[in-house]
Formats: structure tokens, sequence, C-alpha cells
């Protein structure tokens, strides 16, 4: 398997972000990584994303050489081969596109695409797909995810939408069989990013990180 996707499990969440600013980028991606993450999602949520991500990924490359730096939000095939020749680690997609996950596989990369019923997400696997990301979370529920498990054991879930840094919550989708989290807004708050309080940042992902340990320690102890 990937490193990548390894690490995604490991580690069990993945920050999700975008700015139009590749200097803020570099901090908040920064403040991830001093926080313990390993895999980071820029999202393709703005007309220079691309250049953006450019950017960021050489940095990561210089200077978080351990960081698996991916890009979320693609759609099509053009755009993601855009991104696979700018050297994204990764592919994260909101549906299910068979044709960008034989890109990614064209290329060698790994391919997350979203899912939300049974059959998207043995689709997704018959196209490629090693992980899969539901999507909306919050919409779907856990109960979806722990179902999923009966007549597909060995499914990897990512789940995305609604997962708060809490142990609640970690708790809930965890406990559910998730392989991973998606966080975004709950990690980089609107104020928090106006403020630039990267420790805050670097502390919450900490905090969350350390949540899955605890909890899967926990569930270890039980077992």
């Amino acid at each position: 398997m990937n490193q990548s996707l390894i690490d995604l499990h490991e580690i069990g969440i993945l920050p999700l972000y975008f700015s139009a600013d590749p200097e803020l980028a570099k901090k908040i991606v920064k403040a991830s990584y001093d926080g313990g993450a390993r895999v980071f999602e820029f999202t393709n949520r703005g007309e220079n994303a691309l250049d953006v991500f450019v950017e960021v990924l050489a940095y990561v490359k210089e200077n978080l050489p351990d960081m698996g730096f991916g890009i979320g939000t693609i759609y099509d095939v053009a755009t993601a081969q855009k991104f696979i020749d700018a050297g994204t680690d990764y592919i994260v997609t909101p549906c299910l596109n068979p044709a960008v996950g034989a890109l990614c596989q064209k290329a060698g990369i790994p391919w997350i695409p979203g899912v939300t019923t049974l059959t998207e997400i043995y689709n997704a696997r018959q196209a490629g797909a090693e992980v899969v990301k539901l999507f909306p979370g919050d919409v779907v529920g856990s109960k979806f995810v722990k179902a999923i498990k009966g007549p597909m054991a060995d499914v990897k879930i990512m789940v995305t939408g609604g997962v708060q840094p809490t142990a609640e919550s970690i708790g809930e989708w965890f406990g559910a069989g998730a392989y991973a989290v998606g966080l975004g807004s709950n990690l980089f708050p609107k104020e928090v990013i106006e403020a630039q309080d990267f420790a805050w940042i670097q502390k919450k992902v900490a905090d969350s990180i350390a949540l899955v340990k605890s909890f899967r320690e926990g569930q270890g102890a039980k077992a």
C-alpha cells in the first residue's frame, strides 16, 4: 500500500484546507505537520488553486519531506491530470468518477473517491480505490459505516463532513469502523486563521491525533 494511505490510517486524521495565499497555506501545513499530521489535503476550490498547490508542494518537499501532500475536490480527468503533472501525492474526489481512478492508477498514485452508497463503494473498489471517502459523513451517519463493515469487513472508509475533533465524535466514527477521518473547518476556524494563531492549529491537530490514539488503545485493552 502507498505510504500516504498507511500514514492516513496510522495517524487517523487528514487535515484539509484551501487558501489562495501560498504563504498562509505553507504556515497552516507546517502547523499541521508540527502537530503530528503526515498527510494533508489541499482542496481545489479557487481559481489559482493549481499555482498555490505547486508552490506549497515545493515547500513541503523541501521542508516536510515525510508528509504526503495531495489535492482534493477533483471532479474530472483534465483537472486531475494537471495536478498529477504538478506532482500531487494522491487525489481525493468528492464523487465517484472511475476515469479519474484509472488515471491515478496509470500515474501510480492513490485515488480516494467520494461515496455515499454500498454500490458506489463496490464500484470504487472495482475501479482501483483502496480507500474510499464517505461524504457527507454527518448526513449518512456512523451507523452506515458499521453496517457496511458487515458485508465488506475489509473496506477502508475515510469519513469527511461533520466529524468533530472531540472524544465523542472520534469515538463514534472509529468505533463504527472508520479507517480515518477528514477534518477541515474544525481544525482551521476562520477566527483562528484571521488571528494567524498557528500554535492553536498545531495543538488542535495534535489533540485530534491523540484522541484517535487513545480510542484505539482503549479498544485494544477491551479486546
